[in-house]
């Protein structure tokens, strides 16, 4: 259609174009931040697996079964499964956007800063990612993670299990935090696709010719044209009937 058939309707179906291409858009920051989001959780799954193996040695730590040489072996095994829980803090992130805490460039084991995602065709609509800490500074395990050689006795192996099952505490809210996201990103983006069908079902309505009327408009004309031409040859034959007698 040309806006001189109809200005006011092609004005609000290219306002109906607008706002559906905006709410695509919005649908396509969601399924990117539902991938941040999964990255995030995944990472920190590992990482829970890597305290319930830390818990585990540090029981085993204190008990009077296991000899001085057993518990240095013990401390050095925490102390590699301590590094790699950092080293995943370090490296999870996407696209460039740190995760687990600030950017590992910067050189600092700070919190994330919160990651905001708009999910929607306004500013307004936002739904944010609060900051994780999940290093062992975040999660309080400095003193476990910097024992010095045979530093692991059977008391620093109790305050240990205390240290880890608050930092296991800890782990298990962020990750809570994340799922609950998650559910907001997940529902947000069934709601924009709604919309997006209903607004582009809308500018449609709007926008498309009337093509079964315009089809019967077209064959009546083409029958009309058909008995113009039909009659002129009529015509034309009766004059050269006439022609022929006068002959």
């Amino acid at each position: 259609n040309k806006a001189a058939d109809d200005a006011s309707g092609l004005a609000i179906a290219d306002k109906l174009r607008t706002q559906a291409s905006s709410i695509n858009q919005g649908i396509s920051n969601g399924n990117s931040a539902v991938a941040l989001l999964q990255i995030a959780d995944k990472s920190m799954a590992e990482q829970s697996n890597i305290l319930d193996t830390v818990k585990a040695k540090l029981i085993q730590a204190n008990t009077a079964t296991t000899s001085a040489d057993g518990r240095e072996s013990i401390r050095k095994d925490i102390d590699k499964l301590l590094n790699q829980l950092d080293n995943i803090a370090k490296q999870t992130n996407y696209n460039g956007t740190y995760l687990l805490q600030a950017d590992a460039t910067s050189g600092t084991s700070a919190a994330s800063t919160a990651h905001v995602f708009q999910i929607g065709e306004k500013t307004s609509d936002t739904i944010t990612m609060n900051t994780v800490r999940a290093n062992t500074t975040g999660l309080g395990l400095t003193t476990l993670a910097g024992l010095a050689a045979s530093g692991l006795t059977t008391t620093v192996a109790q305050t240990g299990q205390t240290e880890v099952d608050a930092a296991i505490t800890t782990l298990n809210g962020y990750r809570g935090d994340i799922g609950s996201t998650q559910n907001q990103v997940e529902s947000a983006i069934r709601n924009l696709t709604t919309q997006a069908t209903n607004i582009k079902n809308a500018e449609s309505t709007i926008r498309d010719v009337d093509y079964a009327a315009e089809s019967a408009n077209y064959n009546k004309l083409n029958i009309i044209a058909q008995a113009g031409s039909y009659a002129i040859s009529q015509a034309n034959s009766t004059q050269q009937n006439v022609l022929r007698l006068l002959q």
